[in-house]
């Protein structure tokens, strides 16, 4: 199976850093893994259900390791797009703000 589409919804938690819904082959939706910051940096968590006893499991997973590789490559690419499109988008923000202060500061006959 291909992934088709990676949509990335950034969350500003310690631990959580996004949500994800990947699409598979244009025909197949799985939601809800996440991107977590762990011990050892940042990895993709499954989907998962806590069980009556506490405990959580899996709802989708992949079935081998190749395949969770692959898709955490993917998955954490797009995270990575996705925070550099919110940073060059916060920093034009910055920019057209700073300029309507020079604009404002340039009318002030003071």
């Amino acid at each position: 199976m291909v992934i088709t589409e990676i949509k990335v919804f950034p969350v500003n938690e310690e631990k959580l850093k996004a949500y994800i819904t990947i699409i598979f082959e244009g025909c197949f939706v799985v939601r809800d893994l996440k991107i977590i910051f762990g011990n050892t940096g940042l990895f993709v968590a499954m989907p998962s259900k806590k069980r009556k006893d506490g405990t959580f499991r899996d709802i989708a997973h992949p079935l081998n390791s190749e395949m969770r590789s692959e898709m955490e490559k993917l998955i954490l690419k797009a995270y990575e797009e996705e925070l550099k499109k919110i940073t060059a988008a916060a920093q034009k923000n910055m920019d057209v703000l700073a300029n309507q202060k020079r604009n404002l500061d340039d009318d002030d006959p003071r």
